[in-house]
């Protein structure tokens, strides 16, 4: 009962919060000065179809109507129209999210891969040479800019090397040559089910910049929180006890030590996968990759503001669910 009404509490507060921010994101949204209108129209509209227009998207109407009315129709689940694209925002969502995803996935399964490695190996020789490099590893990690860092792997890996594809989630010829059968838009997973091993690899390839910058950050704090937990553990007396009794070393590190300090470490992951998420918006402009960081980012520069409320409200509500669950 009393998990009830933790959850009710919780759950009326997260309504509050939605209300509040819609509330606020509306009202800054139409205080700039511009037209949206003779943006949904484009460069060439003219005055009365402005005015058709304006009267069309009710926004001749005072803002509290304009307001109310979005409401209702957000209680319909309604976000309302792209002004850029001119498709539903609940369609530009959905044909986005699994671009993003794949992106966040992708970099939090390296950062996992390759943070829980070093951090063992940190905490195993700790105040050797390899320590220090893991250390300094982490920090350059944990404080690189996600823009910058994502520039010199294009320097160095397209400009220079010229072995990976620049920008974009997959080759543009490949519509024609190698056309993918769009089934969940998870390139990778559609180009297995479907057996386009051509788009695979070129997806493959287009991945792999994106992620390693998105996975910096991530790579810094998963390793310096492995290596800080592992050392609290070697601390502890039964490893001293199975050292002492000759158990060898790979079996005292990662059957005894690992398993017991990689709780904390499972916390910070979950918590950093929150944060990258919001570190694919800069990830996706410098890459050019179709997720809802590159929408959110061209909605704000278009002024669209149907598409600004809908990814407002739905990045407010993944938080509120997230701080409902813990």
């Amino acid at each position: 009962m009393q998990k009830l009404e933790f959850l009710l509490r919780r759950l009326g507060a997260s309504i509050f919060v939605l209300i509040g921010v819609s509330v606020i994101t509306f009202f800054i949204a139409r205080v700039v000065p511009a037209n949206p209108a003779a943006l949904y129209i484009g460069p060439k509209a003219r005055a009365e179809d402005i005015e058709r227009v304006t009267k069309q998207l009710g926004l001749d109407k005072p803002l509290p109507i304009q307001y109310a009315v979005y409401m209702q129709e957000l209680l319909r689940g309604d976000l309302g129209t792209s002004i850029s694209t001119k498709r539903p925002i609940t369609e530009e969502l959905a044909g986005r999210i699994p671009a993003t995803l794949e992106l966040l996935f992708s970099g939090m399964f390296i950062a996992v891969l390759i943070g829980v490695p070093l951090g063992v190996v940190s905490a195993r020789w700790q105040g050797r040479p390899i320590d220090v490099g893991v250390r300094v590893l982490s920090i350059v990690g944990v404080s690189m800019p996600a823009f910058f860092l994502g520039l010199i792997f294009q320097i160095i890996f397209f400009r220079n090397l010229g072995i990976l594809p620049l920008a974009g989630r997959v080759d543009g010829d490949l519509r024609f040559s190698d056309p993918l059968t769009v089934i969940t838009n998870f390139i990778l997973l559609d180009s297995i089910l479907t057996g386009n091993w051509v788009t695979l690899k070129d997806a493959f390839l287009h991945l792999i910049l994106p992620s390693l910058t998105l996975a910096a950050y991530p790579i810094g704090l998963i390793a310096r929180m492995t290596r800080a937990a592992m050392l609290e553990v070697f601390g502890q007396d039964y490893i001293r006890t199975a050292r002492a009794y000759g158990v060898r070393q790979y079996v005292v590190v990662y059957l005894y030590a690992l398993k017991n300090a990689i709780s904390p470490t499972l916390t910070v992951i979950g918590l950093t996968f929150a944060f990258a998420l919001t570190g694919t918006f800069f990830v996706e402009i410098l890459f050019n990759w179709p997720g809802l960081g590159l929408f959110t980012v061209r909605s704000l520069l278009n002024l669209d503001y149907p598409a600004i409320m809908g990814m407002t409200l739905f990045g407010a509500s993944g938080v509120c669910d997230h701080q409902s669950i813990r």
